[in-house]
C-alpha cells in the first residue's frame, strides 16, 4: 500500500490524499482549496472556466489520471459536507463511485437547492459507521465523529497488512461522547499511520468550552438582554443550532429561523437524528421567517411546494417582528442585511451574538461588510463559540488511545511543530504530492 497526500500537508483545506494498492485506487476526499499558495482567500470563480487540465497544471485539482477518466479501479471517499472535502466533486468522471454518508449527501445537496452551485455526485454508495465494506482489496471502516458538520467521519484503511487512519476533522468537546466512546472502544490500536488534522494548533493555546458551556453562555446572555436577540452562526452546525434551541427553552424565547435553516433540521431530524428540533408541534418554541431575497429566489426556481409552503403554519411575518422583539432570538447572515435595513429598526438593549470563527470576518469582505453595519447600528457583539476541531488536549488524547506507530500531520499550518507536540510518538512527515510506502 501506497499513500500521497495531495493536498494537506502543510496547509488547511483542499484535503486530499490518495492510497493506492496493486489494484486499487481510494481518494480520501477531493476538497477545494481555502488559500492560494501565498495564503490568500481562494477565490473560486478564478477557476469557473477552467478545464481539468489546466486545474491540474496549476496543483489545484489531484495529478490523478483515473479521476477523470472512465476507471473501475478508482473511488472517492467523502468524509463530511464542507467544502474544502468534497467542493471539487464535480470534476471527477460520473463512473467513479463516491462513497458517502447518507446525511452528507443530503446536506450537499440541500445547500444546491439554495444556492447557485450544483455539486453532483453521479455514482453514490452508502457506508455506515462502524460497519467494515471494501473497495477492490481495500478495507475501510467508516467512524462517526463530532465536527461542527454532521455526519462526519474518520475512516480506518486496511491493506497490504497495513493500516492507516484518516481522523478527518473532528472535536472531543460536543454535548454528546456516544460516537468518541464508540470509536475508543472499538478502534483497532497500533495503527501504522495515523493521519491527525491539526486545524487547531497555530491558534492560542485554550482549551475550547463545550457546547454545553456554550448553552449556559447563551442562557446567560438572553436573560440578560431586554431586546433582540441576533445570531449569526452557520445553518448546518447542528449541534450549534440544538444549542441556542435549548437555551432558548431554559428562557421562554422564540428561536425564529430562516426557512433554508428550517429544510436542514427537518432533514437531520428525519434521516439523521430524531432528536434533533425542527419547526413542528414537537418543537413549539421554534417560528420561521422567509428573508425576501431567498424567498423570491426560491420563488423563481419554483421551489415553492418543496422547500417553502411546508413551513407556513409555523411563520412569524415581518410585519410582527417587531411587535415580538422581547421574546424573540433570531438567526441572521449577511444576506438578510436587506430585510434587517427595511424591517426591523429598533435594535435598543438588544444584542448581536456571533457564533463562528472569527478569522470569516477578515477572511470574507461580505461577512466584514455586515459585521461593520451591525456595529453601525450600535448593537453591542458579544462572540459565544468554540471550535469544530479538536484542541491540542484532545489531539493528544486521542493519539493516546490508537497509539499509531507514525502520526503524519495533515490539515495544518503547524506540522513543524508535531514533533515538540506529540513527543515520544514517531511523527512522519510528509510532503505534498510526495508517494511514500507504507
Amino acid at each position: 500500500m501506497t499513500f500521497t497526500i495531495h493536498r494537506g500537508a502543510n496547509e488547511i483545506g483542499g484535503s486530499c490524499v490518495e492510497v493506492c494498492t496493486e489494484t486499487t485506487r481510494l481518494v480520501l476526499d477531493i476538497g477545494m482549496p481555502l488559500v492560494n499558495p501565498d495564503k490568500t482567500p481562494f477565490d473560486t470563480k478564478e477557476i469557473e472556466s477552467l478545464s481539468t487540465d489546466e486545474l491540474v497544471k496549476k496543483g489545484i485539482l489531484p495529478n490523478i489520471p483515473s479521476l477523470y477518466h472512465d476507471n473501475s479501479r478508482t473511488a472517492v471517499l467523502i468524509s463530511h459536507s464542507h467544502q474544502d472535502h468534497y467542493g471539487l466533486i464535480n470534476y471527477i468522471n460520473p463512473s467513479c463511485p463516491v462513497y458517502i454518508g447518507a446525511v452528507t449527501q443530503l446536506m450537499i445537496e440541500t445547500l444546491n437547492l439554495f444556492t447557485n452551485k450544483n455539486w453532483s455526485i453521479k455514482k453514490p454508495r452508502r457506508f455506515e459507521h462502524g460497519k467494515k465494506f471494501k473497495i477492490g482489496d481495500i478495507e475501510i471502516t467508516p467512524y462517526l465523529m463530532d465536527h461542527s458538520a454532521f455526519d462526519s467521519y474518520a475512516f480506518l484503511i486496511e491493506a497490504d497488512r497495513k493500516s492507516l487512519l484518516y481522523s478527518g476533522d473532528f472535536r472531543l468537546h460536543s454535548r454528546n461522547d456516544n460516537s468518541f466512546n464508540y470509536f475508543r472502544e472499538n478502534i483497532r490500536k497500533e495503527i501504522d499511520y495515523m493521519f491527525l488534522e491539526g486545524s487547531t494548533l497555530g491558534r492560542p493555546d485554550t482549551k475550547y468550552p463545550s457546547e454545553t458551556e456554550l448553552e449556559e453562555q447563551f442562557i446567560e446572555t438572553f436573560k440578560q438582554t431586554k431586546g433582540i436577540n441576533l445570531i449569526f452562526t452557520s445553518g448546518q452546525n447542528i449541534e450549534r443550532l440544538t444549542t441556542i434551541y435549548n437555551a432558548c427553552t431554559q428562557c421562554g424565547k422564540i428561536f425564529l429561523i430562516d426557512f433554508y435553516t428550517a429544510n436542514i433540521l427537518k432533514m437531520v431530524h428525519n434521516k439523521g437524528n430524531k432528536n434533533t428540533p425542527f419547526a413542528s408541534s414537537s418543537f413549539p418554541e421554534i417560528k420561521i421567517y422567509y428573508p425576501t431575497r431567498l424567498t423570491d429566489r426560491m420563488m423563481k426556481k419554483k421551489k415553492q411546494k418543496e422547500l417553502i409552503f411546508p413551513f407556513v403554519k409555523y411563520k412569524i411575518g415581518k410585519d410582527k417582528i417587531k411587535d415580538m422583539i422581547e421574546k424573540l432570538v433570531m438567526l441572521v447572515r449577511p444576506g438578510m442585511q436587506f430585510d434587517l435595513e427595511r424591517y426591523l429598526h429598533n435594535y435598543t438593549n438588544g444584542c448581536f451574538i456571533y457564533s463562528l470563527w472569527k478569522g470569516y470576518i477578515y477572511q470574507n469582505s461580505r461577512t466584514k461588510e455586515f459585521m461593520d453595519f451591525i456595529e453601525n447600528k450600535g448593537i453591542p457583539v458579544k462572540y459565544i463559540h468554540t471550535s469544530g476541531h479538536a484542541d491540542l488536549d484532545g489531539l493528544k488524547k486521542i493519539v493516546g488511545i490508537v497509539k499509531p506507530k507514525n502520526i503524519v500531520p495533515i490539515h495544518t499550518y503547524e506540522s513543524e511543530k508535531y514533533p515538540d507536540l506529540f513527543n515520544g510518538n514517531n511523527i512522519f512527515k510528509a510532503e505534498d504530492k510526495e508517494k511514500y510506502q507504507a
